[in-house]
């Protein structure tokens, strides 16, 4: 058998026939105008509502970064000016330490100045406490002396005091030539 004979007599399973053509563009005409009446408008609104959204959401953002970066700018603006304060404070406590340091050596100073006051002072004092001691035992022991040389016992105490003090002013008159002489001849 001959397969274009075949093929003329029967319809092709692939072509449809024209009646289910017809029905087929008028009921996606009619699709396609419910669609376009009812679901577009939807969609996009509901595209629209979406796309605000995620405007609003990056708008929102940004507005969140800005915000977050003035307060960051702020932050770093305080730090900046806490650490200059707080190497003020260390340069203050520095200098007062310093202050503080040069009061206590001064006070220091002062209290060595009148402690060796207060020796000097109490050595004069015993110096001259020693040197009356001094006056007093020589002064007896020359009495006693020319007392023995004469032979004869000095009763009248003006006199015994007058020549205690005569005998020790050539004493303190001999001291200083023995001093002078001692250091010439040192020399």
């Amino acid at each position: 058998m001959d397969i274009s004979i075949l093929a003329a007599e029967e319809p092709l399973p692939v072509l449809p026939l024209p009646g289910e053509l017809i029905v087929g563009i008028i009921a996606f005409a009619i699709l396609l105008f419910v669609l376009n009446k009812y679901a577009v408008p939807r969609f996009e609104a509901l595209y629209q509502e979406r796309t605000d959204a995620i405007e609003g959401g990056l708008k929102r953002a940004q507005e969140a970064q800005e915000q977050a970066d003035r307060i960051k700018a702020e932050y770093e603006e305080q730090l900046a000016g806490l650490r200059a304060e707080a190497a003020r404070i260390r340069d203050d406590a520095r200098a007062e330490g310093q202050q503080i340091k040069a009061e206590l050596r001064a006070q220091a100073e002062e209290e060595a100045a009148r402690i060796k006051q207060r020796g000097e002072e109490q050595i004069a004092a015993a110096r001259e406490s020693a040197e009356r001691a001094l006056r007093a035992e020589i002064g007896g022991l020359s009495v006693q002396l020319a007392a023995r040389l004469l032979g004869s016992e000095l009763s009248d105490t003006a006199a015994r005091r007058s020549t205690v003090d005569s005998f020790l002013a050539e004493l303190d008159g001999m001291a200083p030539r023995e001093t002078a002489s001692e250091t010439s001849g040192a020399s």
